[in-house]
């Protein structure tokens, strides 16, 4: 490993079924009990779910039927993305009370990059600790802690000791811990990757590590690179705290699906009017219009169109969603419509981090 990768001490929070907790928080009559935000026993899809609902295979994107079917008990909760926005601040408050290269992956997970911290605490994982006790005393919700040397690392090691736990790799155990991890538990690598690595003979990080780096980008390409770097624990990207918006985007799940333009054009007004108000918020514009469409049977499809200029303004957006909805026909009956900005005027920022060396105790 490389020697900036020693030094660094790298927390990755991870909140324990953040938006079913937040619903079992504030609804005291939902706690314990297996519930399911999002979606509906008759359509939609399941956006979170609780430990109690996942114990019988209840996950997020599976459709609420196949929920319900496979927890008779469920209980679903409609989201409130306005009140988990509002404990994401509160948790990322605490956070900011340690560090301020924080960098935030959603609402309810962040990297902490901890090598020099406001308390002068030369322990991360005593710092994981406080924070995990400062998160469930003043808001009320548990939280789950990965620490090590990378990012990578930390990102696996929170999910080790689910729920209200953490998991610690020391610079000197990260190299074993990598080898014996199963390939599916690699972050970064999906079903379909793991299928492709199980055809390969590849199972666990041990027999990944005798691959050569031509092997893997041979069958991976460019992220052949990425799992020749990782298995040997090298993996420098900084927590930045300063993340760029590729895209800002609004879509809207029909409870009745829409088999007429006319109306699916009424539904793309409103969902644009969402999107200009996220726009003009962060004060952004884009020039590359994507209207997403999701069929009654879950397929898929996107249409794009660049133009030479940036927008923000509903008008436009609703002008160049409409060409792009008429571009052809609808193949079947519509249940999900979305609305995406990409190619924004977000300016880069440059910054100069410097790497310093200091005795290393986690």
């Amino acid at each position: 490993m490389s020697e900036i990768a020693q030094n660094r001490k790298i927390i990755h929070i991870d909140m324990d079924a953040f938006y079913a907790s937040v619903e079992q928080l504030d609804n005291p009559a939902l706690r314990g009990k297996p519930i399911a935000v999002g979606g509906s026993e008759n359509r939609g899809v399941v956006s979170a779910a609780s430990y109690e609902a996942r114990k019988f295979g209840v996950r997020s994107a599976i459709s609420g039927v196949l929920a319900k079917r496979n927890c008779p008990d469920l209980i679903f909760v409609p989201p409130r993305f306005e009140r988990y926005k509002e404990i994401s601040k509160k948790i990322h408050k605490i956070f900011h009370d340690y560090t301020d290269l924080v960098e935030p992956l959603s609402l309810d997970e962040a990297y902490l990059d901890v090598t020099q911290n406001k308390k002068g605490n030369p322990s991360a994982s005593l710092l994981a600790e406080e924070i995990r006790l400062r998160i469930f005393n003043e808001v009320g919700l548990t939280a789950s802690a990965g620490i090590s040397v990378n990012k990578f690392v930390a990102k696996i090691a929170s999910d080790y000791n689910k729920p209200n736990g953490q998991k610690t790799v020391n610079p000197d155990e990260v190299l074993s811990f990598l080898e014996e991890l199963p390939i599916k538990k690699f972050y970064g690598v999906g079903k379909v990757t793991t299928e492709k690595m199980y055809q390969l003979g590849i199972f666990n990080g041990a027999i990944l590590k005798t691959k050569s780096e031509e092997f893997l980008e041979k069958h991976f390409g460019k992220s052949g690179k990425f799992y020749y770097n990782v298995v040997r624990g090298i993996h420098n990207s900084e927590v930045k705290s300063d993340r760029i918006t590729k895209s800002v985007a609004a879509e809207h799940t029909f409870d009745v699906n829409l088999s007429s333009e006319i109306f699916m054009v009424e539904q793309l007004d409103k969902i644009a009017s969402t999107l200009e108000r996220r726009l003009k918020k962060h004060k952004i514009a884009g020039k590359t219009v994507t209207l997403k469409i999701k069929y009654s049977d879950f397929s898929q499809q996107t249409r794009s169109k660049t133009l030479p200029y940036f927008i923000s303004d509903k008008g436009l957006i609703v002008e160049t969603v409409k060409e792009l909805l008429y571009q052809e026909r609808m193949k079947d009956s519509v249940r999900l419509l979305g609305i995406s900005l990409n190619n924004l005027n977000t300016e880069i920022k440059k910054s100069v981090v410097v790497q310093l060396k200091f005795d290393f105790k986690f």
